[in-house]
């Protein structure tokens, strides 16, 4: 399997309520919150890994470079407007063939989960991607997501929830090359966010499968920090 992170942006609330490391090298377990995230990469049988950063991390570029990891290491180092075009930018890594995970830097879940999402992606052959989902919402702007169960085909992406949403996006996406060129598209077209490229892919035809994580967070804020550093020691 091939991954990818994005940390391109800029952590301007963390900034904001005091927190002056940068995001990626906040420390969740006694590692940076990007390490950790690699290294759950690397035991899920990484093929190669890619970073997107923007241009003011010197400090995290200085981080991953100093890495030695075993497997391929692709950093990009580039100032996005929108995490679709950082996507955008780090993909064009990425090898022609072959299944890739890509998800945010400060996306915190259970390598548990992972690795089973991982597995039932990889051992698939019936969806074109496959999409971390939680029933735990936490989220400022949650994307809702339709399901058509128990085949757990993605329908829709909406903004708003409606009786009976079960899911929303973990931001955790699983794709194959046929998305890629749906991406190209949608930059072409102007769109600038991931849920509308995400909408695109449904609208292009794609079959793409939900999978449920027993819960995923997120840290947007000086408060999730801990959230986070609770979550990943103590299940809660």
């Amino acid at each position: 399997m091939h991954y990818a992170i994005i940390a391109a942006g800029e952590g301007s609330r963390l900034v904001q309520e005091g927190i002056q490391l940068p995001k990626p090298l906040v420390d969740l377990d006694g590692r940076p919150m990007i390490k950790r995230l690699i290294d759950i990469m690397l035991d899920c049988d990484a093929e190669s890994l890619s970073v997107i950063v923007n241009e003011q991390m010197t400090d995290v570029r200085d981080y991953l470079e100093s890495l030695t990891l075993p497997v391929p290491f692709n950093l990009v180092v580039k100032t996005t407007p929108s995490s679709m075009h950082s996507f955008y930018e780090v993909s064009r890594t990425f090898p022609s063939s072959g299944k890739f995970v890509l998800t945010t830097v400060d996306t915190i879940f259970h390598e548990t989960d992972f690795r089973r999402y991982v597995k039932a992606f990889a051992d698939s052959d019936d969806a074109d991607g496959y999409m971390g989902v939680t029933t735990f919402i936490d989220d400022e702007k949650p994307l809702y997501i339709d399901v058509d169960e128990p085949s757990m085909t993605i329908t829709a992406f909406r903004d708003k929830p409606w009786v009976g949403v079960r899911y929303i996006s973990g931001g955790i996406y699983g794709l194959t090359p046929p998305a890629l060129g749906i991406l190209d598209r949608c930059l072409a077209q102007g769109t600038s966010r991931m849920r509308n490229y995400q909408r695109a892919l449904v609208d292009g035809g794609l079959t793409l499968k939900a999978f449920p994580f027993s819960k995923i967070v997120d840290v947007d804020h000086a408060g999730d920090i801990e959230t986070a550093r609770r979550f990943i020691s103590q299940g809660e």
